[in-house]
């Protein structure tokens, strides 16, 4: 069960996505579901949806269904609104090959997804399979709903593959991508996702949409993510120097859960059909070493240090070969959305949360 820090934080964040010029109306009365529902994205989906008719955005409740591999580690993860009387949460395993009884529902968000290269090595199988064979599954399903509205799948900027330019990556971009390197379990099967999105729109007219988020943080990522923006984060709230596994010159552009969430709304209810958008804040570039500057000046009063040692070899974590991985998100700015948090304000957030 989560910490009431992270109730109170997490409640303050949906607050704050709540107050984003983004049409709520569109969901009254509607069926939603939500793969992957007691993930850190899939979670903030849903308390996103279940706040709307308390704070009068909806004139009917939305009904979320949430599927999730394990019913009762999800109700633990999810304690604070699990017994909202609007959520049914359904136990559904997205790497069997087998199409989901959804009913008739008006929108799929599908945010179900090991996301961190530490599985890309030891459960590449696990890895690819909900992007894929889930995606196609989850779209045959919705294809027999009365009223499908919306399709959204969360993709990810590995899609992008090796792109060799440093400037900021335009969604039509692309570099080589080897399919055959165990890492690529992850971003071919984004691909593939993205491709079924736009197959299924243009053969059948489904309403998909593409989002593609780059570095998400905030509160609810596991200890044992694996990812430096959350081990470095889990360092600070443990007390621990910050352990320094490469030169940390690779940069990335960190973006704040609450600014991605409203990103993802923005493109399912704004956007255009079978089109992907960049979601991520660009002013939150940082070095892995500036990031982990950042959490230690933070709280200074730790006295925390940052200690460089010589990398392990890891099978299992794939590092990115990325030196430089900034977007361009004009696309999405220009449907009237923009990023709000500093990696400051949203580090500390998300390290106060898992704060005792």
């Amino acid at each position: 069960m989560h910490q009431p820090n992270f109730n109170r934080i997490a409640a303050a964040d949906i607050k704050e996505v709540l107050a984003r010029d983004i049409p709520w109306q569109e969901f009254s009365g509607t069926t939603i579901v939500i793969t992957g529902a007691s993930g850190f994205l899939g979670g903030y989906l849903l308390r996103t949806l279940l706040g709307l008719y308390s704070v009068g955005l909806v004139d009917k409740p939305v009904l979320v269904i949430g599927l999730v591999r394990d019913v009762p580690r999800a109700r633990k993860l999810l304690a604070e609104v699990v017994n909202d009387s609007h959520l049914r949460l359904v136990q559904w395993d997205l790497n069997q090959i087998a199409v989901p009884p959804l009913g008739d529902c008006n929108y799929v968000l599908h945010a179900a997804s090991l996301a961190s290269p530490k599985y890309y090595g030891n459960d590449p199988v696990g890895t690819l399979l909900p992007n894929s064979v889930g995606t196609a599954s989850l779209l045959s399903a919705f294809q027999q709903s009365k009223d499908p509205r919306g399709f959204l799948f969360v993709s990810s900027s590995e899609v992008y593959g090796s792109v060799s330019s440093d400037e900021p990556i335009q969604e039509d971009v692309f570099g080589s991508l080897n399919p055959a390197a165990i890492r690529s379990c992850y971003s071919e099967s984004k691909r593939m996702g993205e491709a079924l999105c736009v197959a299924w729109q243009g053969q059948f007219d489904m309403p998909t949409f593409i989002v593609r988020p780059f570095h998400t943080y905030g509160p609810g990522l596991r200890p044992d993510d694996g990812r430096v923006f959350s081990d470095f984060s889990y360092n600070i709230v443990r007390g621990e120097d910050i352990v320094m596994m490469s030169d940390g010159q690779a940069r990335r552009a960190f973006c704040y859960v609450t600014d991605a969430i409203a990103g993802f709304y923005t493109v399912l209810l704004k956007g255009r059909p079978a089109t992907p958008y960049n979601v991520a804040n660009p002013a939150g570039e940082l070095s892995v070493f500036e990031l982990a500057e950042l959490l230690i000046n933070l709280y200074p009063e730790k006295k925390l240090e940052i200690v460089r040692k010589v990398p392990v070899d890891n099978h299992s974590y794939l590092a990115s070969t990325f030196s430089r991985l900034v977007p361009d998100v004009k696309r999405l700015v220009e449907l009237g959305w923009k990023a709000d948090i500093s990696p400051s304000k949203g580090f500390r957030r998300m390290i106060e949360a898992h704060s005792p």
